[in-house]
C-alpha cells in the first residue's frame, strides 16, 4: 500500500504552484465569503473582472434561472482601477492564497493600459477576460477569432511580466485555433471557458427575461461544452489549461482533470452553496486517499480511449 501520509494536491500552472486545483471563477467571488469559510484553503483567489473606469453594468433584470443553470447579463460593473489599487488590493493581500486579477476592456489600447496598471506588488497573475466585446471589431469578442486573440494577447504580454492567463469563450467555432493563438502570443495558461451566449423569454409577457435580452449561460447545462473544449485545448497546447464551466461536484472536478485540466474554477455553484469550493477540496483529498493516489499528476490527462473521434 502506498504511503498516504503525503497526498499532494498541488497544481502547477506554469511557474506558479497552487496548494490545490480549486479556485473561484471570476465574478462569483467576493470578500463576503470570508464570513462563511477560510478563504486561504483555496488554491487561488480570482477576483471579479475590473475595467479601467467606473461602469454601472447592464439594465435590470440581470439574472434569470434556467433549467440546470442560470443566465446573467451583469455587464461587468466596475469601480475602476483606482478603487482596485486603493481598496481591493490591500484587503486581498492579507491572504496567503495567490491573487489573480481578472481584467477586461473594449479596445486594444485600453486593455493594454489596464494590464500595465494592475501589475502591482501583491498581484500574482492576471486573467485576461478576452471574451468581452471588442469595439474595434464590430463588437465581436477578442477570443472569437485567432487573429484578434493573437493581437490582444501579444499587446498584453508586452505590458506585464506577471503570469498571463487568457480566458477563452465557448462562443467560437475555432476553439483550438484560438487557444493556439493565445499560446503563441505568450499566454502562460488558458481558462476554458467563459459563459455561453443564451437567452430566455417570459411567455406570459412575451418579453426577454433579461434587461439586456441576451446573456451568459452558466451552470451544469454548459459543462459538456466546457469539458469538450478543455480536452481539445489541453491536447492542442503545451501551456496549462484551467477548466471552467458547470463544476459543482467532485465528479465534475475529476472529469476536467482527467480531460487534461491542471486546475478548475467554480462559479455558479457558489451561488447555490457558498462553501462548495471548500467541500470539493476535502472531497478530492478523500477520493485520492481512497484510490491510493498520492499526486494529482496521476489524474491529470489520464483519459483513456481518446484517440478515436477527435475533432480539432
Amino acid at each position: 500500500m502506498k504511503d498516504l501520509q503525503t497526498i499532494d494536491l498541488s497544481a502547477r500552472i506554469g511557474a506558479l504552484t497552487l496548494k490545490n486545483p480549486i479556485m473561484p471563477a471570476s465574478g462569483t467571488f467576493s470578500e463576503d465569503l470570508a464570513d462563511v469559510f477560510d478563504l486561504d484553503v483555496l488554491g487561488a483567489h480570482v477576483l471579479k473582472t475590473i475595467m479601467h473606469g467606473t461602469r454601472a453594468g447592464n439594465p435590470t433584470p440581470r439574472v434569470c434561472d434556467i433549467q440546470s443553470g442560470m443566465i446573467n447579463a451583469i455587464g461587468i460593473p466596475s469601480k475602476g482601477i483606482d478603487y482596485f489599487r486603493d481598496e481591493m488590493l490591500p484587503y486581498w493581500s492579507e491572504f496567503k492564497a495567490p491573487l489573480v486579477v481578472s481584467i477586461s476592456a473594449h479596445s486594444y489600447d485600453e486593455f493594454a493600459r489596464l494590464c500595465r496598471e494592475v501589475s502591482l506588488p501583491g498581484v500574482t497573475a492576471i486573467e485576461a477576460n478576452i471574451s468581452c466585446p471588442n469595439i474595434e471589431a464590430d463588437g465581436n469578442a477578442f477570443a472569437m477569432r485567432p487573429d484578434t486573440t493573437q493581437e490582444i494577447v501579444t499587446r498584453l504580454r508586452t505590458e506585464t511580466d506577471l503570469p498571463l492567463w487568457a480566458k477563452l469563450t465557448p462562443n467560437t467555432g475555432e476553439p483550438v485555433e484560438v487557444a493556439r493563438a493565445a499560446e503563441e502570443a505568450g499566454a502562460d495558461a488558458l481558462v476554458v471557458a467563459n459563459t455561453m451566449l443564451g437567452m430566455s423569454i417570459d411567455v406570459d409577457s412575451r418579453r426577454p427575461r433579461l434587461g439586456n435580452v441576451m446573456g451568459g449561460m452558466s451552470g451544469p447545462a454548459i459543462k459538456p461544452i466546457a469539458l469538450r473544449m478543455t480536452y481539445q485545448c489541453a491536447r492542442a497546447c503545451d501551456i496549462p489549461v484551467i477548466g471552467c464551466g458547470g463544476i459543482s461536484t467532485l465528479n465534475d472536478v475529476l472529469e476536467f482533470l482527467i480531460a487534461g485540466a491542471q486546475a478548475v474554477q467554480v462559479g455558479t455553484a457558489t451561488f447555490q452553496s457558498p462553501t462548495v469550493m471548500a467541500r470539493l477540496i476535502a472531497e478530492l483529498e478523500g477520493w485520492m486517499t481512497t484510490q491510493e493516489i498520492t499526486s494529482l499528476e496521476e489524474v491529470i490527462g489520464s483519459i483513456e480511449g481518446s484517440e478515436a473521434g477527435v475533432f480539432e
